[in-house]
């Protein structure tokens, strides 16, 4: 009898646990609400191929065949279009910009359960899309990323040495820590999520600590500049400084700035003179 009453309990906790995963990854897909060419920039669609038989859509915009590529990587629930004041920003200093949506957002192939390690895989994706393609000569490649989009960056680098320079905006240290603050501020007992962690991995196979940009950062022979805004809730700044001392000190700088949140570290007034000359140093255009 005690038995029945223990499989019971466990089968109404795994279908609790299934029915809080599947509330975790429901977000509403948005359409693209704006292109380049609203701006007069010029930009042509493109698909690429992905991990598991999966198409990412995106957009080429080019400057010059010779000239260094940046990769552009929105965050969770958005989409492409978030990227716009990069590309506008971007596209008069000379590279070849090409931004996409990540797997389950915007135009892409659906993804069950999207993580920053499927946005890391998506990144290399479209690296290993350029180095195959004819867009481009060059074989300098950027990437330059938002929130989850900046921890795939650090990862994407940590992998994969034929990107040299990374700049995030926002980027997380570790997924686990993400999780746990959201838990915290609904003021969830510490042991649900350290559970949840547990089940998730013996479930779905999902390592976070594999996936952790944290772990990652280290590995990358990529220049690095993480920018983090003092007064971001969503990712607090601990976890900036956390990847910064993380990464090798010789290739790895933070700048922190002064009363920015998660969203809008780019409206400061010195954010674009930061970017353009990191971008100068690490990946020149000849």
């Amino acid at each position: 009898m005690i038995f029945f009453w223990i499989l019971i309990a466990l089968i109404l906790l795994i279908t609790a646990l299934d029915q809080f995963i599947e509330r975790m990854y429901r977000y509403e897909i948005k359409k693209h609400s704006i292109t380049p060419e609203t701006h007069g920039i010029a930009f042509d669609e493109i698909h690429i191929p992905g991990v598991k038989d999966s198409r990412l859509y995106g957009w080429w915009i080019p400057a010059s065949p010779d000239a260094p590529t940046l990769i552009l990587v929105h965050g969770w629930g958005r989409n492409l279009s978030r990227m716009m004041p990069y590309i506008r920003a971007l596209h008069p200093l000379g590279y070849n910009l090409l931004t996409f949506d990540a797997r389950n957002h915007g135009n892409s192939s659906s993804e069950k359960h999207p993580t920053v390690g499927t946005f890391s895989e998506d990144v290399l994706a479209v690296v290993d899309f350029i180095a195959q393609s004819d867009l481009a000569s060059s074989p300098s490649i950027g990437v330059v990323g938002l929130s989850i989009g900046g921890g795939a960056a650090l990862n994407a680098a940590g992998w994969d040495t034929r990107i040299q320079s990374v700049i995030t905006v926002g980027a997380l240290s570790h997924p686990k820590e993400v999780m746990k603050l959201e838990f915290q501020k609904r003021n969830t007992p510490s042991f649900i999520p350290q559970l949840l962690f547990g089940y998730m991995r013996l479930r779905f196979g999902m390592n976070f600590d594999k996936i952790a940009p944290i772990n990652n950062i280290p590995n990358a022979n990529a220049q690095i500049l993480l920018i983090h805004g003092d007064k971001d809730e969503t990712i607090p700044l601990a976890q900036g400084q956390a990847l910064a001392k993380a990464g090798n000190p010789a290739r790895t700088r933070l700048w922190v700035v002064p009363g920015k949140g998660h969203s809008n570290c780019n409206t400061h007034p010195q954010f674009w003179d930061e970017v353009s000359r990191f971008l100068e140093e690490t990946l020149p255009i000849s």
